[in-house]
Parts: structure tokens; C-alpha cells; sequence
């Protein structure tokens, strides 16, 4: 199974205030024993939301939104792609991580869908097409 694991944003991150030499050494030790474990597919930090922006749907109708984003809470300031048995090993990973804030933080953990966890509605023409997407990007890396 697939799990995106996202750092929530707090205020520093969204002031852009960069972490300490000790954070970046525990976190790289960190990111070292999930690539041995074959865990890690993927990660990184993100830039602030100040930086960003946001695309609006509204029907056929698209605008375009510039960051800051006020909700911090809802922000997400850093991610990873990991590959693990289940939700309890993820979790039990999260719990080894080093706090990526010196304050009170959160780290989400959300399962990624997988092709059969659409059904019958994933055709296996769309099913042929998501298989030669993939292709491509793993080529390209």
C-alpha cells in the first residue's frame, strides 16, 4: 500500500523560516533508514504558501488564486510517498520521525487509491491508459 505522509504548515514554515542544521542531520538520518526499508518512494519540502497559488473550479470556469493563504493549519509544508503494508506501519514510521518543528506539529497520513480501488468504473481502456502514463514517467527519471 501507498501512503502520502504530509507535514502540516504552521508559522514559521509559512514565514519561510528555515530549519536548523541538527533538524536537517535527524531528518536526513531519518530519510536514510526509510530508503533501506525500501519504505520511501518519495519527499520533500515545500516552499511557503506565499509562493503558491490556487486554481478555483467553478464549472467550465477557471481563476486563479496568489498565495499567502491565511489557514495555516490547512497548509502542507512538506510530504512523503511511502510504500508500506498497512496504515498501522505507517503510522508506527511517523512515530520514529524527529519533530520537523521545534513546536507542536501534526503529520497526516492518507492512503494513496490504488487501479482497483475503482471498480468496475476503471475500464480497461482507462486502465491501459494509466498503465502507459506510469510508463512514461518512470521513464523519465
Amino acid at each position: 500500500m501507498r501512503f502520502m505522509v504530509i507535514v502540516k504548515a504552521n508559522k514559521d514554515s509559512e514565514a519561510g523560516v528555515l530549519p536548523k542544521q541538527q533538524l536537517l542531520t535527524e531528518m536526513g538520518k531519518f530519510n536514510e533508514e526509510l530508503v533501506k526499508a525500501g519504505v520511501m518512494l518519495a519527499g520533500e519540502g515545500l516552499q511557503p504558501s506565499s509562493k503558491g497559488k490556487r486554481v478555483r473550479f467553478s464549472g467550465k470556469k477557471r481563476s486563479v488564486i496568489d498565495g499567502p493563504f491565511t489557514e495555516t493549519k490547512e497548509l502542507i509544508a512538506g510530504f512523503w510517498l511511502w510504500q508500506v503494508r498497512s496504515m498501522e506501519e505507517a503510522v508506527e514510521w511517523v512515530k520514529r520521525c524527529p519533530n520537523p518543528f521545534e513546536v507542536e506539529c501534526e503529520i497526516e497520513i492518507r492512503q494513496v487509491f490504488e487501479a482497483e480501488d475503482f471498480g468496475p468504473e476503471l475500464t480497461p481502456e482507462l486502465r491501459k491508459q494509466e498503465e502507459r502514463q506510469r510508463k512514461l514517467v518512470a521513464e523519465r527519471k
